[in-house]
């Protein structure tokens, strides 16, 4: 199979709720599809960080792909019907992520609809992952509600309930202050802490894939160096520039991702010291505004270390190995990956 997206899948029956915590696979089953093959299919991306159908794949035969050019040749397209599941393939092909966040964005753009509304959204398991990240979130929430901020809180969910069944009379007297600050009815404070969990997981669920691959990334940019002395690698002009050019754009992308989630802290922050309804919206557009450049990015990212850790490895590896794989795979994508990330909306414009 076909690079980290095909790693992806660990056995042919994988859950479509594991596949919705990845950035780079999307089940199709989801989708409002004509095309009853195409439903049991799964869109991913590869290690180029191009978009493909994942027709099959088993532990013996590995991965059957298809490119989405050629969908309607496989499948026979002819129909109204057919030429709609076409259209929708092209939209999907089109995206730079496939993180349930960046989707959400994406397909109400393009006016698709699910069958299920409740389909994009992270696991269970995923969230109880996020756990540690959450409660960066979750404790201004407790704080201002119930003057504590280190309640045993597991889940959104959980913090939800506390709120609107609250079980101490100071409380349900602050739920009322945090509705005045937010100029809301107290009966619509449910309804808010819906939309403050659903942003800032998202923001957590970034964060998560960002501190994973920000290790990777700069273990590879070490080995690039490695490469870059070696007496015999050096030689080759070829190299040296894909060399130079992996490290110049990696360093870049990493910085400025990692001060874009800086600043997202910075206001998370100042919304709490003066939180009202405005600076709360104003927060969740922010963190909105970035969703699709900051999935697309974390994707390419991911997909990169990913193909590099299963198909060569971070240890000792022959510096021929390694060089044949940066020239080969790791520098296709790159420049799509820094694009997305400098078309990112400026924060100061927000």
């Amino acid at each position: 199979m076909n690079g980290a997206a095909a790693n992806q899948i660990e056995t042919e029956g994988n859950s479509t709720a594991a596949d919705m915590d990845s950035l780079h696979v999307l089940p199709l089953s989801i989708l409002p599809l004509f095309t009853v093959s195409l439903k049991q299919a799964r869109m991913i991306k590869n290690l180029h960080f191009k978009s493909v159908i994942e027709i099959y794949r088993d532990a013996k035969s590995g991965s059957g792909q298809i490119d989405p050019d050629v969908a309607g040749i496989h499948f026979n397209w002819t129909s109204a019907q057919d030429l709609e599941d076409q259209r929708l393939i092209e939209i999907l092909a089109r995206l730079n992520s496939y993180d349930v966040y960046s989707l959400r964005i994406e397909l109400r753009r393009a006016g698709i609809e699910l069958e299920e509304v409740d389909a994009l959204r992270l696991s269970d398991a995923k969230q109880a992952e996020l756990t540690e990240y959450m409660r960066v979130f979750t404790s201004p929430l407790l704080a201002q509600v119930y003057g504590d901020s280190n309640a045993d809180i597991e889940n959104f969910d959980q913090l939800i309930g506390m709120f609107s069944n609250p079980d101490r009379e100071s409380a349900i007297k602050n739920l009322r202050t945090l509705a005045k600050k937010l100029d809301i009815d107290i009966t619509e404070v449910p309804e808010f802490l819906e939309e403050y969990a659903d942003i800032f997981l998202s923001l957590a669920y970034y964060k998560n894939c960002l501190d994973d691959l920000i290790p990777k990334i700069t273990r590879f940019i070490e080995i690039v160096q490695e490469v870059q002395e070696n007496f015999h690698m050096r030689r080759d002009p070829i190299l040296m520039h894909v060399c130079r050019f992996l490290s110049e754009k990696l360093n870049d992308v990493s910085a400025s991702l990692t001060g874009r989630f800086e600043s997202f802290d910075r206001h998370s922050k100042d919304m709490w010291e003066n939180l009202n309804g405005e600076s709360f919206r104003r927060v969740r557009a922010l963190i909105e505004s970035h969703h699709t450049t900051v999935g697309g990015v974390l994707c390419g990212l991911s997909l990169k270390m990913e193909a590099w850790e299963n198909e060569v490895g971070w240890e000792s590896t022959s510096p021929m190995q390694r060089a044949t794989f940066i020239t080969t795979h790791m520098r296709s994508g790159i420049n799509r990956i820094k694009e997305i990330e400098d078309s990112a909306p400026a924060i100061s414009d927000l």
